[in-house]
């Protein structure tokens, strides 16, 4: 039988006052339950939010360094079950395992580094004007934050914004994605074996309507911080400003990478390919339109046809290239983009069809696509496909390129691949995505920079992880001392 996860409120395991649970499974083997967690219900989003509340002010007065250890001893935690922890993972996403255990990893060094940096936390001194004082800034928690997190990095996100919110003094509720629900419960864990103080974090599963709507808009939740599509997350800002809560959203993307004459084509195929295809093109972050320079578009498209032909496709626990969808939503809304972009005009170059049976069986599989002769109006190469599905554009020059990378309502992740210096610079300084990358794919983040997006892949107001992810969690309290 699976296992019936419970929420985690107030240092407690509990079951929902609804007494009823959903169930999860394996996107290789859809017959096959990974897990039940409680369908949750308004009732018990106040239960936690009480809880959050009541443990906040203790928590804020508590040293930032004691904060530190519990933080360093969950990621030390998390890393004695990485095996564990890792397989959990792909039978719950889909993710293969290397990609997995790259999630994993990230979690436990993301609890580490905001462990350090909780030894660090403080203001700034400046010269007053005057005599005889002093004048200073000091660094407040907001108080309590509910996170709302997505399925695609079902651990590493709410890393991410579990960390730097406790590791600030706040107390938090977070609301995961029912889709994976499964590693937000091992972070939980871990947390709570190493120590958390009752009611400092909660989590409380179950569907956006009964869950994720009322802790967003709960009155003593003083921020949110959400992840997922963009049409959710203009809700979520929207409502949040009702009350003029703090809100932060990252959300969609539509990436592209840029080729031009002095690449390597090969290399480029390879970094267009493994941004595209990889975790089955389900990232924010993946490359999705390939803006390449009429002069070796034909080159390209045979190499990354055959790069995406190439693909080895099957169970993440076997580690092949590319794991199933997550759900058969996600693959069904893949194969309708499919046929639309077949639809609109473009050809169709490779793949694009469903994977079953033998060593298939009903899992959610589909081949990697790719579309050449794509119009950069085509909606294929407008709106966000969430598959391995990639569409290339031709382009005649560098200013034409820059000019089609920025025709997109996102703005979160964009690459190019060239040699010449000029061109490379230019695309930095023009490019409209808060993450801009030459010669590498549009996909990887480091933990210790600034992460989010311009235009519609965000409400552009903070960013995510390194010192910019306490930016968030805080607010600056200026001090004037006449002594």
């Amino acid at each position: 039988m699976p296992t019936v996860s419970e929420n985690y409120v107030d240092g407690e395991w509990t079951v929902s006052e609804t007494g009823e649970t959903f169930a999860v499974r394996n996107p290789a083997e859809p017959s096959s339950i990974t897990g039940r967690f409680q369908a949750s219900a308004p009732g018990d989003v106040e239960v936690a939010v009480a809880a959050a509340v009541d443990a906040q002010e203790e928590w804020a007065d508590t040293p930032g360094p004691d904060r530190g250890d519990v933080l360093k001893r969950a990621s030390e935690l998390l890393e004695s079950r990485k095996e564990s922890a890792t397989e959990r993972l792909v039978r719950e996403e889909g993710k293969t395992r290397s990609e997995a255990a790259g999630e994993v990893q990230r979690a436990i060094d993301i609890f580490a580094y905001y462990a350090q940096k909780c030894l660090d936390l403080g203001g700034i001194s400046k010269s007053a004007s005057g005599r005889n004082t002093d004048l200073y800034t000091k660094r407040e928690p907001l108080g309590t934050v509910a996170l709302i997190t997505p399925w695609n990095y079902p651990v590493a996100i709410p890393a991410w914004k579990l960390a730097p919110a406790l590791a600030a003094g706040n107390t938090a509720v977070i609301k995961p994605a029912s889709a994976a629900p499964g590693m937000t419960a091992l972070l939980f864990e871990c947390l709570d074996e190493a120590g958390l103080p009752d009611g400092v974090a909660n989590m409380v599963t179950g569907s956006g309507g009964d869950v994720g709507t009322p802790l967003a808009e709960h009155d003593d939740v003083d921020g949110v911080s959400f992840t997922g599509s963009t049409a959710v997350g203009t809700s979520v800002a929207q409502s949040a400003a009702n009350d003029l809560k703090r809100v932060q959203c990252e959300m969609g993307g539509k990436n592209p990478t840029v080729v031009m004459p002095s690449a390597d084509i090969d290399e480029a195929a390879e970094i267009l390919g493994v941004g595209a295809f990889g975790t089955t093109g389900q990232s924010c972050t993946a490359a999705s339109r390939a803006i390449v320079h009429e002069d070796v578009y034909d080159e390209f498209v045979e190499a990354v046809v055959a790069y995406a032909d190439d693909v080895a496709i099957g169970p993440g626990l076997d580690d092949p290239d590319m794991g199933p969808h997550v759900s058969e939503s996600e693959l069904e809304s893949t194969l309708e983009y499919v046929e639309l972009g077949q639809e609109e005009g473009a050809t169709l170059e490779t793949g694009g069809e469903r994977l079953s049976g033998g060593e298939y069986g009903d899992g959610y599989y589909v081949e990697p696509a790719v579309f050449s002769d794509v119009d950069n109006d085509m909606r294929i190469a407008q709106e966000e496909i969430f598959g391995p599905v990639l569409s290339v554009i031709e382009v005649a020059d560098f200013e034409e390129a820059l000019a089609v990378a920025n025709d997109i309502e996102y703005g979160l992740s964009a690459s190019i691949v060239t040699q010449d210096l000029t061109e490379a610079d230019e695309f930095v300084d023009g490019v409209e995505a808060g993450v801009a990358k030459v010669n590498e794919k549009t996909t990887g983040l480091e933990l210790h920079v600034p992460f989010g997006g311009y235009k519609n892949s965000s409400t552009n107001t903070y960013r995510e992880q390194g010192d910019a992810g306490l930016d968030f969690f805080t607010s600056t309290k200026t001090v004037y001392r006449n002594y």
